[in-house]
């Protein structure tokens, strides 16, 4: 219960008025073990205008940077990149084997039950001010923990 209400109200706090275009959906970290300096970040993002993800910052990283799995032959392979597109009306699923965030030297082991700010940096086309930034608290789940929604879109909160 307790995590469910912690992203419901990292959901509300995306969708607060001056950001009401760009909503959160299951957003999770994965819990780390001991002297672990890496860990992943996972969410559900969706826009009501075209608008790219340029940017994450959080207290407990040193840097967190944006990152894409994809095949090279028969080699899976991660590297960083600089933004990822939010197109209109079209959801981007950030998760294991895809788009996903990385938070690198950790200051701090993550336990799960912990809950991490993330402050999303948005870039707008056309719009002033061109970017925005929001933080949510974003709750960490167990080492084996596997998002049900890994590979589709989340089933809407009620």
């Amino acid at each position: 219960m307790k995590k469910t209400l912690i992203a419901l109200i990292a959901t509300i706090s995306l969708t607060a008025p001056a950001f009401a275009q760009v909503s959160v959906t299951a957003p999770w970290i994965r819990a780390t073990v001991p002297a672990q300096k890496s860990t992943g970040a996972y969410m559900y993002l969706m826009s009501g205008s075209d608008v790219r993800l340029v940017g994450v910052s959080s207290p407990v990283a040193a840097v967190v940077e944006l990152h894409k799995m994809e095949m090279s032959g028969t080699t899976m392979k991660m590297r960083q990149v600089d933004s990822i597109a939010l197109p209109a009306g079209r959801g981007v699923n950030l998760a294991s084997g895809g788009y996903h965030i990385m938070l690198v030297g950790l200051k701090q082991q993550l336990k799960d039950g912990d809950a991490v700010p993330l402050t999303l940096e948005i870039e707008h086309k056309n719009k002033k001010p061109a970017r925005e930034s929001v933080t949510v608290r974003v709750p960490v789940k167990p080492v084996n923990f596997v998002s049900p929604q890994a590979g589709a879109s989340p089933a809407p909160h009620h």
